[in-house]
């Protein structure tokens, strides 16, 4: 049974800090999110969590191992760096997507994402060390099959680009629906999904789906382990796997 911890950062008073006192050059803004988010990451992936950059000025992290000292501190780190404060709440559950929801109720409780007085929120609980298992997280590892072929060298760059993003967006809005769990493009042709414990077949179910809604043919490795790095790694082996037999699917644990 997973045990997921998703943390999300939330920007505080982003919006309007954007057009104050005017507003702030579109470089500029595009600059600081993409440095936050290259900052956020190299953090949580330094104590092996993820983090996947969602609209930016939101941003979604599993978060199993890191504790409440460790989001403290990296609330610090960014109070010192840049000229934004984040909020962070941390919840748990056997679902992905139930974790998100009840992290993003304790911040939503404590003021709008536009609300001037809203700073460093901290709040939600983390999965104690006493209750960590070697199954908390499962990942699942999905591409294009045969991206390059089918689009990098035969369309030209804006076009792969919509036929990548209606393939992850249709199997993010699947595996949210149907499976429960949160999947983020993250490059290329690539897309992660942190899921509950789902098997085989529902790997297949969503396979196939996405063929079907939208012509896009996709294979997944997945893997488990007690941080997002360890069930991440797994989760790449077993992509390999795919690629070098011409599978679809493995599962890391079989």
């Amino acid at each position: 049974m997973t045990n997921t911890q998703v943390t999300l950062l939330q920007i505080d008073n982003y919006g309007p800090w954007t057009v104050t006192p005017e507003p702030r050059r579109e470089a500029d803004l595009q600059t600081l999110q993409s440095r936050l988010y290259a900052d956020v990451s190299q953090f949580v992936g330094a104590r092996d969590g993820y983090v996947f950059f969602t609209r930016f000025d939101n941003m979604v992290g599993v978060t199993n191992g890191l504790d409440i000292d460790d989001h403290r501190l990296l609330q610090e780190s960014i109070n010192n760096r840049y000229p934004v404060t984040v909020s962070l709440g941390i919840a748990t559950g056997q679902t992905p997507i139930q974790a998100l929801s009840d992290a993003t109720a304790l911040i939503q409780d404590a003021g709008s994402a536009q609300d001037a007085d809203r700073r460093n929120v901290l709040d939600g609980r983390i999965v104690d060390d006493a209750h960590r298992t070697e199954s908390d997280v499962q990942i699942a590892h999905f591409d294009v099959v045969d991206a390059t072929g089918e689009y990098t060298d035969e369309l030209n760059a804006f076009d792969s680009f919509i036929e990548i993003e209606q393939g992850y967006a249709e199997l993010m809005r699947y595996m949210r629906s149907a499976h429960d769990s949160l999947s983020f493009f993250v490059g290329g042709d690539n897309i992660i999904a942190v899921c509950p414990t789902l098997d085989r077949a529902a790997y297949e179910d969503a396979i196939d789906h996405v063929e079907s809604a939208v012509g896009v043919e996709l294979r997944v490795g997945v893997g488990r382990g007690n941080t997002a790095h360890v069930a991440g790694m797994d989760a790449k082996h077993a992509l390999e796997h795919c690629r070098a037999t011409g599978s679809i699917l493995d599962l890391a644990w079989e």
